[in-house]
């Protein structure tokens, strides 16, 4: 046996050991698709924004800033009922006001912005990986499978085919189902961040 057939076999006996590793991920990743699913469903019959009541609250507290009324600020931000996000915001900011810790709402603030740019990683994760492991799990059992037809195993071909086929299929379904709910919470998230500007800048106003 020559050099080249030994890294050939090393190179088959690799890619074919990754097939158990990659089946595994792409079952886990479809779990994980259907808890995120539950998760978006879940968090889309809680959202409530009402752009009326926002800016009478903030020009209430942008009037009871002005006039030095703290107390009277943090009563109107804690009154603030929106989006999860801006209404922890705004209980946050309350806090942070009710302290005397204004300076520090910047660095609040920039905390939300990655706290929400966290969240959409996960399923922009899983829009990107999931049709690449699906992509390993069609690509590797077709070595097996060229092997099977090539003795006249049926049995083998046809096994490998089916496993070939399924991860495909399920790489797809995850890859769709994060890039689905990446695009609907980037919009949602682009709002919840303009609302939380729009309140830090009517504590801000005056300073």
């Amino acid at each position: 046996m020559d050099a080249s057939s030994s890294i050939f076999i090393i190179l088959y006996t690799v890619s074919t050991s990754l097939l158990y590793p990659v089946v595994l991920l792409i079952l886990v990743f479809v779990l994980w698709a259907l808890v995120s699913i539950g998760e978006f469903l879940s968090e889309y019959s809680k959202r409530h924004r009402d752009i009326g009541t926002l800016e009478q609250i903030c020009g209430q507290v942008r009037t009871e800033t002005g006039r030095q009324s703290t107390g009277d600020a943090v009563r109107h931000l804690r009154d603030i009922d929106q989006n999860h996000l801006v209404t922890s915001f705004a209980n946050e900011a309350a806090q942070y006001l009710e302290n005397n810790k204004l300076p520090e709402l910047e660095r609040l603030f920039g905390e939300y912005e990655v706290k929400m740019a966290a969240r959409l990683e996960k399923t922009q994760i899983m829009s990107t990986v999931a049709p690449m492991l699906g992509l390993m799990g069609t690509l590797i059992p077709m070595g097996p499978a060229l092997v099977g037809l090539s003795t006249g195993d049926i049995v083998q071909l046809a096994d490998n085919l089916i496993i070939a086929f399924s991860t495909t299929v399920l790489g797809l379904f995850v890859g769709s189902v994060g890039f689905v709910l990446t695009i609907i919470r980037r919009r949602w998230y682009q709002y919840d961040l303009e609302d939380i500007e729009y309140v830090l800048e009517s504590m801000l106003a005056d300073i």
